[in-house]
């Protein structure tokens, strides 16, 4: 009953006790009834008033979603508690680099792309030695010893001519480039702590404790936004990313196991560490693969197995030595087994070429002899399959290098297992050392072109012409004859076909083309 109606019922009333009294004064009793009626009516009004606004009743789960809440809360405490230990660990690290001199000491030798022959330089322009300012640059890293060694990626030091290293608390102290390797992108840098700081190292995993699935940190300083921390899961194992000397004329290799995450990796992310749910190392964040400046949700980071085996030897001896076989190959598959005429689901490392001199050249390893064109791209048939390595299974190329960076050193004599003609056979090869960048690298142009001018000149020339379907992915700029004229034997590659760009080291003419 509302209130309205109250009212009525009670003016009701009222008219009928002064008819029942002749319109006389209201007698004792008609009073008492008026009284009992209006408390009734005003107890009626507070219930209905009452009612009207109800007191919200306590939200109840359902007794399974009560064990649900309870996880989700002990999980998000234990990923709070985990960042608060490892935190104070990670480092943002801050770099100056000396913008590359154009007007002749940019580039190897002392030449740069900009410096073109016959034209002035231009005052406040490209090409004006000693007037643009040094660059800036950022990335991340990670305290590996109570010492004071960080530990970060190759390309966040690279050419730093000051390093600054920020704690978590603020304060900062100045780094020194220990030792670096730009074939696993990793290097070493020393600080001394502020007065007071105690180094708190991040204890590292064990190798191949990861499994597709398993949730992962990273932790670092995205777009300069310090101490950032992101989670995902491991989305792959076992990928292979090209690193090190593409740009410069020196050997590129691929660094293996990498692992492939969705955790949120940035710029700035570089360098900083990739973590299990109990706080170790499992990798380093180091590249993504993204149309834009940002992640897209496919992250990498170089696997502990490497960090373990490269870190001490640059701390100890300063550089890291691989261990060599002295091939070129790639994964087999379905396209390149037609185009080959291997069997089906042969699976292994093929070897498409030999180093001459080098150790599988030496063990009596077979590359590929007759040319093969399969819509334009030139193959090596014949050559040997690698099928396995000191009795270790290799279905794929990545497994062969994945052996040869984690578990063998110059020196090691291994057994090579090879299909040949459809028969097996093991050969006994001694691993060679890795050539070095200076021994391979060019030390100066060779003409009036600069290496990274021939390589500007090839990437247009392949473009133009859609010599290749994916994006260029690997450079290297070579010095070298043809038909009896200097030139740059550029190699440009997207990962699955490789185009060989000969330029005029004088002229920069396209000279040919030959995709492989």
């Amino acid at each position: 009953m509302n209130t309205k109606r109250i009212g009525i019922l009670l003016s009701i009333l009222l008219i009928s006790l002064f008819i029942l009294t002749g319109c006389s004064s209201i007698s004792n009793a008609g009073k008492d009834v008026v009284g009992a009626v209006q408390s009734e009516a005003a107890a009626t009004v507070a219930e209905a008033q009452a009612v009207a606004t109800p007191t919200p009743a306590p939200v109840q789960l359902p007794a399974e979603h009560k064990d649900a809440l309870a996880i989700a809360q002990a999980e998000q405490e234990a990923l709070a508690d985990l960042y608060d230990r490892v935190s104070p660990s990670v480092v943002n690290i801050k770099v100056t680099v000396a913008h590359p001199d154009v007007s002749g000491n940019g580039g190897p030798g002392g030449e740069s792309p900009f410096n073109m022959p016959g034209l002035p330089g231009i005052p406040g322009l490209p090409g004006q030695q000693g007037e643009l300012p040094p660059m800036q640059g950022e990335g991340s890293g990670w305290v590996y010893d109570a010492e004071g060694h960080i530990v970060t990626n190759n390309h966040v030091v690279e050419d730093a001519t000051d390093i600054i290293v920020t704690f978590h608390d603020g304060r900062w102290a100045k780094g020194e480039l220990v030792a670096a390797d730009p074939q696993a992108d990793l290097a070493v840098i020393k600080v001394t702590p502020p007065e007071g700081m105690e180094l708190k190292p991040l204890p590292l995993a064990e190798p191949n404790s990861l499994r597709v699935g398993y949730s992962v940190i990273a932790i670092g300083a995205p777009f300069g936004l310090e101490e950032t921390l992101t989670t995902g899961v491991v989305s792959a194992i076992g990928r292979s990313l090209p690193v090190g000397m593409d740009q410069m004329g020196g050997p590129h290799y691929s660094l293996p196991d990498v692992i492939q995450t969705d955790a949120a990796i940035n710029p700035g992310n570089s360098g900083g560490p990739l973590l299990d749910l109990t706080g170790r190392v499992v990798g380093v964040n180091f590249a993504i693969e993204s149309p834009v400046r940002g992640s897209s949700g496919i992250g990498f980071a170089i696997p502990v197995s490497i960090v373990q085996r490269v870190v001490p030897a640059l701390i100890e001896n300063g550089e890291y030595h691989y261990a060599y076989l002295g091939i070129r190959g790639q994964s087999i598959t379905p396209e390149l087994a037609e185009a080959l005429d291997l069997p089906d689901n042969v699976l292994g490392a093929y070897v498409d070429e030999v180093m001459p001199g080098g150790p599988a050249d030496k063990g009596g390893v077979k590359g590929g002899s007759q040319v093969v064109d399969e819509n334009g791209i030139k193959l090596h048939k014949g050559g040997d399959i690698i099928i396995a390595i000191d009795g270790q299974p290799v279905r794929q190329f990545n497994d062969l290098v994945s052996y040869l960076v984690t578990k063998a050193a110059p020196g090691q004599e291994v057994t090579l297992t090879v299909l040949r003609d459809g028969k097996t056979k093991d050969l006994k090869v001694t691993l060679g050392e890795r050539p070095k960048q200076s021994e391979q690298a060019p030390s100066k142009t060779a003409g009036n072109i600069t290496p990274k001018a021939a390589i500007a000149i090839a990437r247009d020339a392949v473009e133009e012409q859609g010599l290749l379907k994916g994006e260029i992915k690997e450079t290297t700029a070579m010095p070298g004859t043809y038909r009896g004229k200097d030139v740059w034997i550029v190699e440009l590659s997207d990962g699955k076909a490789t185009v060989d760009v000969m330029v005029d080291a004088v002229t920069g003419e396209v000279l040919s083309t030959e995709t492989k």
